[in-house]
């Protein structure tokens, strides 16, 4: 057995500790939102135990615990000269706060279903076979639209479309726009209602995305002017799309080249395809990082196997990069591939003929 350096044991040691509580942490705050807890406590009065668990319907002696552990990971504050809980701004933000821009919880849904769903994975990894993202437990899907969300809020039509050369002038004034391998319609229904001059057409191969996205949609007040077809990447109908957009999904395809081939088909002549993709260095060694880790710990559990699971079966991963996106894009025929705009989750491509 080789002698460890019982200085850099001690430090990888207490590193574990502090991941262990997270992973632990990450299941009481899925459970917390479930409950409606977060949300019962969004105004950031302190509350005693006994009027949170009126409040909430829960049994007081579970809720006391699960504060206590909150507070122990800093995601709620303890007034102990009162025996209270509280939000902090901060704290509500990023966990009772569906539409903040720091709304964290659906990323603690998405490594939920990476828990549940292991020993799929674990058997993919025996087999060499893939893991179809229909496979996956519902909590992904659910997760997954609840973590982009927020990001597209804040970024898509205030940073990202005007990026583009000419695209928000084209919609402003009315165009056609598919958004391709949309989930639950959050992007779609976002773009929709930035620019009611233009019509919308998100396409999924996932039917039960399909099914919430139409839901969405009439919630929204903007069924009129959007709608929402089960279809893959590479088969979805109509052409002259003045946009064809792809969020966070390129990489989970298993033939993105054939995927990139079909746009080109469906674009308009003077039409762009944007693309939107997790942010990544093109070098493994400048991706070793806490985004890295969260990107490269998806991928290996949801994107690659999602994209061996289908024909081709690439696997270009979750930090794939820009150099292979751009080999992508030239493979499937375009000539002019540009970084528009990034922020440090996204990076955002402006795609042409």
């Amino acid at each position: 057995m080789r002698e460890p350096d019982l200085q850099k044991l001690d430090t990888l040691v207490g590193r574990l500790v502090g991941d262990v509580g997270a992973a632990v942490s990450g299941a009481l705050v899925v459970l917390g939102d479930q409950l409606g807890i977060f949300k019962a406590m969004a105004d950031g009065a302190p509350v005693g135990t006994r009027e949170l668990a009126t409040k909430t319907g829960v049994k007081e002696r579970y809720l006391r615990e699960w504060l206590s552990a909150q507070a122990a990971a800093d995601y709620v504050t303890y007034h102990a000269e009162t025996d209270r809980f509280s939000l902090t701004p901060e704290q509500a933000m990023v966990f009772a706060e569906e539409n903040s821009p720091a709304f964290f919880v659906g990323a603690f849904e998405v490594v939920q279903s990476m828990w549940m769903d292991e020993p799929k994975i674990a058997d993919a990894f025996r087999t060499g076979r893939g893991v179809g993202w229909h496979e996956h437990s519902t909590c992904l899907f659910r997760g997954t639209e609840r973590f982009f969300r927020p990001g597209y809020n804040s970024h898509l039509v205030a940073e990202w479309i005007p990026a583009l050369n000419g695209v928000e002038e084209k919609l402003k004034a009315g165009a056609n726009v598919a958004d391709v391998g949309c989930g639950h319609g959050a992007s779609t229904i976002l773009m929709a209602q930035a620019y009611p001059a233009s019509r919308f057409s998100g396409f999924d191969y996932h039917a039960p995305s399909i099914e919430k996205a139409r839901f969405a949609a009439q919630d929204a007040g903007v069924a009129d002017r959007v709608r929402f077809e089960q279809s893959s990447a590479a088969e979805y109908p109509g052409h002259g799309y003045d946009m064809i957009a792809m969020f966070d999904c390129l990489h989970d395809m298993g033939d993105p080249v054939g995927a990139g081939q079909h746009v080109r088909e469906t674009l308009a002549r003077d039409g762009t395809w944007m693309i939107v993709e997790p942010f990544a260095h093109d070098h493994l060694k400048d991706n070793l990082n806490p985004v890295g880790r969260v990107f490269y710990g998806a991928s290996t559990m949801i994107c690659t196997p999602a994209s061996l699971s289908q024909e081709v079966g690439l696997g270009l991963g979750a930090q794939a990069g820009e150099m292979k996106l751009r080999k992508v894009a030239l493979d499937a025929g375009f000539s002019h591939f540009r970084r528009a705009t990034e922020t440090p989750f996204n990076m955002v491509f402006e795609v042409r003929a």
